[in-house]
């Protein structure tokens, strides 16, 4: 029996780690009535139980002085129902439904089930690349990283929509009793303003949120497809790209939630807005509301990636 040297078995033990590691052009694809169908019902499952706190989070983060009292955060929060009922004051958490609906599900619908189309033609046509830059395993994270990126980026598309439910949420006054489609006809590509931050707040974000799931199946689960991670497998990997994405968007988010909740006829552009945040609130206003958002925008978040990215496959071996 032949007896390597140690270089020699040092390059085979080289060898296995790089073979357990997934190429990045290594996929299963799943149906397209599968990611739609899973994406969607994460989207309609979130709505129904987190609407409630993203309005509490909007109306933190569009608060523009500080808060130093209990009376001081219920009007803030409450608005005009501060001092209402507690049911009153439960039920003012829901401004703008309708357009919440329209825009979380398609918003969940378009990035959940977007991504992997991304993927897919990022592997297919780039595979060797993120593998040769960065190296099997690391290549195939980056790559749904970039992939979700991208899709990130195409979400403007759906800016209209999360400007009304924004609007609704924290500034009802500016609808003034007018109807979609005539602020629709009004408005018109208004409805756009902070298409520019936006873009640059989902960017990083939705790279960070595709990235750190898929890192967390990679490199602790040590998965070579993606899709057979357990549910509490996919529950830590949404738990580390919905706490990542969070981090990595928060000033942009800040930002990008005052350029939308002004009044249409007093608009007012990204760059004065943060020359105002820095000169009279300081660095600290760039990350107001991260601490509900970590801990209640953050659970939606996990929630609703955690049962898509639980769905999809599951759908995807049914149909």
């Amino acid at each position: 029996m032949t007896v390597p040297s140690p270089s020699e078995a040092v390059a085979k033990v080289a060898n296995v780690a790089v073979a357990t590691q997934a190429s990045a052009k290594d996929f299963k694809k799943e149906s397209t009535a599968a990611r739609f169908l899973g994406a969607g019902t994460a989207g309609i499952a979130e709505l129904m139980i987190f609407h409630p706190v993203d309005t509490t989070a909007k109306r933190l983060m569009s608060n523009q002085g500080k808060i130093i009292s209990a009376a001081q955060l219920n009007q803030v929060v409450f608005k005009d129902k501060a001092h209402a009922s507690v049911g009153g004051r439960f039920f003012s958490l829901f401004p703008g439904l309708g357009y919440a609906a329209a825009y979380k599900v398609l918003q969940r619908v378009y990035k959940y089930g977007g991504q992997p189309f991304a993927r897919d033609y990022l592997a297919k046509h780039y595979g060797d690349g993120f593998d040769r830059t960065f190296g099997k395993g690391n290549g195939k994270a980056i790559m749904h990283a970039t992939a979700g990126s991208l899709v990130g980026i195409g979400e403007i598309v759906l800016l209209p929509l999360d400007v009304l439910k924004i609007k609704r949420q924290t500034n009802p006054e500016a609808f003034r009793g007018r109807g979609l489609f005539k602020i629709i006809a009004d408005e018109g590509f208004g409805l756009y303003r902070g298409w520019g931050w936006t873009a640059a707040r989902n960017a990083p974000g939705s790279f960070a949120l595709f990235g750190g799931s898929a890192a967390a199946k990679e490199y602790l689960y040590k998965l070579t497809d993606y899709n057979t991670a357990s549910w509490s497998q996919n529950f830590v990997a949404s738990i580390a790209g919905a706490s990542a994405s969070l981090i990595v968007s928060a000033p942009l988010d800040v930002i990008k939630t005052r350029i939308q909740n002004r009044n249409f006829e007093n608009p007012e552009s990204g760059f004065r807005i943060v020359s105002n945040m820095a000169k009279h609130e300081g660095f600290g206003s760039f990350f107001k509301g991260l601490t509900p958002k970590l801990l209640m925008t953050g659970p939606k978040l996990v929630f609703s990636f955690w049962l898509a990215q639980t769905l999809i496959p599951a759908f995807n071996k049914v149909m």
